[in-house]
């Protein structure tokens, strides 16, 4: 599976629905991220804001399991979609 740049744009625009929709993550992102409701809504189409969603969710394991499993998603996906935002090129640190 590969994403180009607007599908790693729309997965991450799930992600952000996953999130809104659920009561106990998203107080935490919005802690976490200093966002308010206001900036959710017009943030959600900037690509790194969308990382930035992503980067939320694949810091835990279980909360990529809950996304990728409520939206059929293989568990690879939200890295990968990641990975083609701003921001998300692998460093080689060699």
């Amino acid at each position: 599976m590969s994403f180009s740049p607007e599908s790693a744009e729309t997965l991450a625009l799930q992600a952000l629905a996953w999130l809104s929709g659920n009561d106990e993550l998203m107080p935490i992102f919005m802690g976490s991220t200093g966002v308010s409701v206001d900036d959710l809504k017009t943030q959600a189409g900037d690509p790194a804001f969308l990382a930035s969603v992503l980067d939320f969710i694949i810091m835990d394991d279980q909360w990529v399991i809950a996304f990728c499993d409520a939206q059929n998603l293989e568990y690879t996906a939200p890295m990968m979609a990641r990975q083609v935002l701003p921001g998300g090129e692998q460093v080689n640190w060699t």
